[in-house]
């Protein structure tokens, strides 16, 4: 997703959805020990062990939810319409969350700054850029847990002017524009192409967001994120040539829902529900993209847009984000679940790529491989209330 923008602090605009706790017909007060309409004792079928079905959720499992109280997520950018963030929207939207006794309030954020509102416990749930950024601020005894990955490839990629270096050897002695830092799969990439970074090329800090301007600065190739600024460059008429890291077979991720490690272990039920809600609202973003980017743009403007977000740029965004999910997904299994060792190798291969010269975080594997996996039933459906 796009992470271009970077913001002086977290967007703090909640979402005009309404906030319901579980109830046959009305909303409900925080804390409320009334049950959904759709509550059932769990049986012994499908799924039901766990106290969800698709007949409704058993009355303990929806108590247990209800005691987690307000559960607030802050997403990694805006209300765009990216993974882990679209798919929350789209389940608070249908009330998904409601269905599983669970009282959410969706907050736009950004994501570098969302990592302390978790570890302190002031949020519950957030999205982050990828399993590497989380491991940068897993620090001074924060513990995150990654429950869900979407997408399983890099989401950025470099480009170059049209008429410029052809091959990523040739960036050797050159410059590189950079917003903000250099994107980790870019370093290791570059690095595989036999070029370190510090010694064999330039970084130049440029400002604004804008790929059209930048790419027409004196330097020689720009980091972007593939969801987004080549839609930008398109639409201007822009040529370029792009190096893409999943090309180059370099590991990566994007799209991943996480939450605290102490709140996982205090709501475990909730941990899965607030999954399995979001789970069940990629299922219909993927289904129906029309629909889901609707819900996207409606919550953007109702919070103030402070990004300049568009119904075009996050059309473009899906459209391709979702394709990509979908490539990266392994195929005969469903979207968003967790593989340890796929996010192992991402980090191992940028430790190898010197993205951390110095001090480089330990992998603590902040990952559940679990969760996500068993909320889906043979068909590759996610188990969830339908009855009503």
């Amino acid at each position: 997703m796009d992470r271009s923008a970077i913001r002086t602090g977290v967007l703090v605009l909640a979402v005009a959805l309404a906030s319901v706790a579980c109830s046959d017909d009305k909303p409900s007060s925080s804390g409320s020990s009334s049950t959904p309409a759709s509550a059932t004792p769990a049986s012994t079928d499908g799924g039901a062990s766990d106290g969800v079905t698709s007949a409704g959720i058993s009355a303990e499992r929806c108590a247990q939810n209800q005691k987690a109280g307000k559960i607030t997520y802050f997403s990694s950018f805006d209300f765009s319409a990216s993974a882990a963030i679209l798919d929350v929207q789209v389940a608070k939207k249908k009330g998904y969350f409601e269905k599983l006794c669970l009282d959410v309030e969706l907050r736009p954020g950004f994501s570098t700054t969302n990592y302390p509102l978790i570890a302190a416990g002031k949020a519950q749930f957030s999205s982050a850029g990828n399993y590497t950024e989380m491991l940068n601020y897993a620090r001074d005894g924060a513990e995150f847990v990654a429950l869900v990955d979407y997408g399983k490839v890099p989401v950025e990629a470099l480009v170059a002017k049209q008429g410029g270096i052809t091959e990523l050897a040739q960036l050797k002695g050159k410059t590189i524009g950079i917003k903000g830092d250099l994107p980790p799969s870019l370093v290791a990439m570059l690095k595989k192409a036999g070029l370190t970074r510090g010694t064999d090329y330039e970084e130049l800090l440029l400002e604004g967001y804008d790929p059209v301007v930048q790419l027409g600065m004196p330097i020689d190739a720009l980091p972007v994120y593939k969801t987004n600024e080549p839609g930008q460059l398109d639409a201007a008429g822009v040529k370029y040539t792009m190096f893409d890291p999943a090309s180059n077979d370099i590991p990566g991720s994007f799209g991943i829902i996480y939450t605290s490690k102490e709140f996982a272990t205090k709501h475990p039920t909730a941990t899965e529900d607030f999954v399995r809600a979001s789970l069940r609202g990629m299922e219909d973003a993927l289904a129906n993209p029309t629909e889901a980017i609707k819900i996207a743009v409606d919550n953007i403007d109702a919070a103030g847009n402070e990004m300049f977000l568009t119904l075009q740029g996050e059309t473009y965004r899906w459209t391709n984000e979702s394709a990509m999910i979908t490539a990266s997904t392994p195929a005969g299994e469903p979207v968003g679940i967790i593989h340890g060792d796929q996010l192992d190798k991402e980090y191992q291969t940028y430790l190898d790529a010197g993205v951390w010269p110095k001090d480089p975080p330990k992998n603590g594997k902040f990952y559940d491989e679990s969760i996500a996996k068993k909320l889906y039933d043979a068909d590759g459906k996610v188990i969830f209330p339908t009855g009503k």
